[in-house]
């Protein structure tokens, strides 16, 4: 499947799970009727042991039957309506209700810094921002999770053991598994699960609390006492019923997805040593998996499963997802590994090089993985491959160290902003800080001048991986600070009274990130719409396109026919007219982000026909192409053997259309 076809299951998945939310409801209030009518016969005995209730009897209690069911459905609905409303957060709630500690902007330790590279990396191969990062202190088995309602508000967890026991090319297996639930939109039905399952999970709580105290209600004498130790007993039992369909559920949606995630795993890295590397630490250390903190909320969320159970367990067994990914794999591997492991001595974070080496010909293994015409990228939109991770390591290491680590902190993270914007030349700059000083204060001007470095301005190919950078460390500042940032980010891409197309994408895209990452909730990554309500839409951004990418108007015009014959079936459509481009991309790709997923990869399609229809692309069309995708919710990657581009794809490459190469040996960063 590809991103696409990810989205729609995705959606369908949420109606399911609606459904049978709604079916273990029920269950569950038809089991706490049975304790009721149990409870009421024992209360009826004169003996004090139980006694069948007449049809009589029966019918005088249809209102207690009633209101207990009334109740049951009140508490199930009320806190699963609590949990989803406190969930409304994000993902950084998830983590931190499990006692996860956000990763410092400048970590000192190694292994603290190389998770953030890894991931920093991936999020810039993929095309989305980076997200939040938080480590279990306290957890020593190897697990990992990502929450979050969609890229622009998640969190990659990791446990201090995940950290301490895998090497880079594990961890970058298991955090390319996690990413691939938040491109794929898992992660999304993640959250709505365990805010919808919180409420039938609290009833199983309730059992498992009054089973530890029914030996003591159990001692009462007389038909009270019975009638108490039935009720404890009966809400034990409905705790459980309420539990074993909670683990049905989320096994039914989790563990098929895992094996997709697995895959994806490998297509990210094009190592299949790395995931498969950690999932065998995994089943060879003792802690294996294990998380204590939480684990029946979030066990359909973790890399591997949190507990040791059987029954309904939300992810495949690990043996079988090692043979998915490692035919050749036998279980006598685990015995010799867990061996070798116990008799290292030195724990993983001393024998750790501080900086992370490129394995020896990784470029080479990274190749082919180039443009492929259309339907070759369409199937690389949130399944990056290796070479676009390899690509995303070199950009990161271009950047200067204070600048990224600027980036990274909440105080600097507005600046690192504001220094993506700024002109090259001398006098429009100076205007440019004069409006920061004015909006933001003295301070943030004396920050944005401390950037920079040697009277430089960052290039082209640095500047949007800065906003992917800095987006975590801003988006934890207040709301009324960030509508400031917003503000001032406007006049600046306005100052010199026109907008160019890196401005408008940068503008475009902090403005969307922001506001999706304080309003969740209420982000719809796809809509009902079809694609043939909004071929107004489809045609004018098509144009846009066409007229900025090609050098004539005849040009201009077959590049917009070579899109639109993919959308009408090569029916002759006349090209609109374009004056006023900001406007129209402003009004019509909210439109179009309404549509349905499918539509989406028509559209998507006949864009990357657009620009690709003479055989060479310049960085405007690139900048275009990536503005378009990325506010349709279409996270586009890196494009490295684009037409026209060479590996450093439009990233690296000069803003006026010249480009920067980049040693194609390196595969990482501190």
């Amino acid at each position: 499947m590809n991103f696409f076809e990810h989205q729609d299951k995705a959606r369908k998945q949420s109606r399911w799970l609606v459904l049978v939310f709604a079916l273990a409801v029920l269950s569950v209030v038809a089991a706490v009727d049975i304790v009721l009518l149990l409870t009421l016969g024992v209360s009826n005995s004169p003996a004090g042991g139980w006694q069948p209730l007449s049809a009589q009897s029966l019918g005088q209690n249809l209102s207690l039957l009633a209101g207990g069911a009334l109740a049951t459905v009140l508490v199930i609905g009320l806190a699963s309506l609590f949990k989803t409303v406190k969930l409304r957060s994000g993902g950084g709630q998830v983590a931190r209700e499990l006692g996860g500690s956000l990763l410092e902007s400048d970590p000192r330790d190694p292994l603290r810094r190389r998770l953030r590279n890894v991931v920093e990396e991936i999020a810039l191969a993929s095309g989305v921002p980076v997200p939040e990062i938080y480590v279990l202190e306290q957890e020593a088995g190897i697990n990992a999770f990502a929450a979050g309602y969609t890229p622009a508000d998640a969190a990659i967890t990791v446990t201090r053991g995940t950290l301490e026991k895998l090497d880079r090319n594990e961890l970058q297996g298991v955090v390319a598994h996690e990413f691939s639930h938040i491109l794929n939109g898992d992660m999304r039905i993640n959250i709505r699960l365990m805010g919808a399952l919180f409420g039938i999970l609290l009833l199983a709580l309730i059992g498992q609390r009054i089973l530890m105290h029914s030996r003591y209600m159990g001692r009462s004498r007389g038909k009270n006492g019975s009638a108490i130790l039935l009720i404890a007993l009966g809400l034990t039992i409905v705790g459980y019923i309420g539990l074993f369909f909670g683990r049905w559920i989320k096994a039914a949606i989790a563990r098929q997805r895992e094996y997709l995630a697995d895959a994806s795993a490998v297509q990210f890295t094009r190592d299949p040593d790395g995931i498969g590397g950690a999932l065998k630490k995994i089943a060879a250390y003792s802690e294996g998996s294990l998380v204590v903190a939480g684990t029946e909320e979030i066990s359909h969320m973790l890399f591997a499963d949190g507990r040791k159970m059987l029954l309904f367990s939300t992810h495949p067994p690990l043996a079988e997802r090692i043979r998915r990914i490692e035919p050749g794999f036998k279980t006598d591997d685990l015995d010799r590994l867990a061996a070798r492991l116990a008799a290292e001595q030195q724990p993983l974070k001393e024998r750790t090089a501080v900086k992370d080496k490129a394995r020896p010909g990784a470029a080479a293994a990274f190749g082919g993985a180039g443009w492929t015409g259309a339907g070759g990228l369409i199937d690389q939109i949130g399944q990056p491959n290796g070479e676009h991770i390899l690509m995303a390591a070199a950009l990161a290491a271009s950047i200067p160290e204070n600048v990224r680590q600027a980036a990274q902190s909440a105080e600097w993270a507005a600046e690192v902003l504001f220094y993506a914007l700024l002109e090259r030349e001398h006098e429009p700059r100076e205007q440019q800080l004069l409006l920061i000083a004015q909006r933001m204060g003295a301070d943030s001007e004396a920050r944005v001048r401390a950037l920079l470095t040697a009277d430089q301005v960052p290039t082209a190919g640095q500047r949007l991986p800065l906003l992917e950078l800095s987006f975590p460390a801003l988006k934890r500042r207040p709301p009324e600070f960030v509508a400031r940032v917003l503000a001032a980010v406007q006049e600046l891409v306005r100052l010199d009274g026109r907008v160019d197309v890196f401005e408008y994408l940068l503008a475009g895209l902090i403005s969307q990130h922001l506001w999706e990452s304080q309003n969740p909730h209420l982000v719809r990554t796809a809509g009902n719409r079809t694609l043939s309500r909004c071929m107004p839409e489809a045609s004018r951004v098509l144009a846009v396109l066409a007229v900025h990418g090609q050098e004539s108007s005849a040009a201009a015009t077959a590049a917009f026919r070579a899109g639109m014959s993919s959308l009408t079936a090569g029916e002759a459509v006349e090209m609109p007219a374009v004056d006023g481009w900001v406007n129209i991309l402003d009004e019509d790709l909210p439109q179009l982000d309404r549509m349905r997923s499918s539509d989406k990869q028509r559209l998507v399609n006949a864009l990357l026909l657009t620009v690709a229809h003479d055989g060479k692309t310049i960085s405007v069309e690139l900048e275009l192409l990536r503005v378009s995708c990325s506010l349709i919710h279409v996270p586009l990657p890196i494009l490295t053997g684009f037409p026209g581009s060479n590996f450093s794809g439009e990233f690296l490459g000069d803003h006026d259309g010249g480009c920067v190469g980049v040693a194609g040996n390196q595969t990482g960063h501190d």
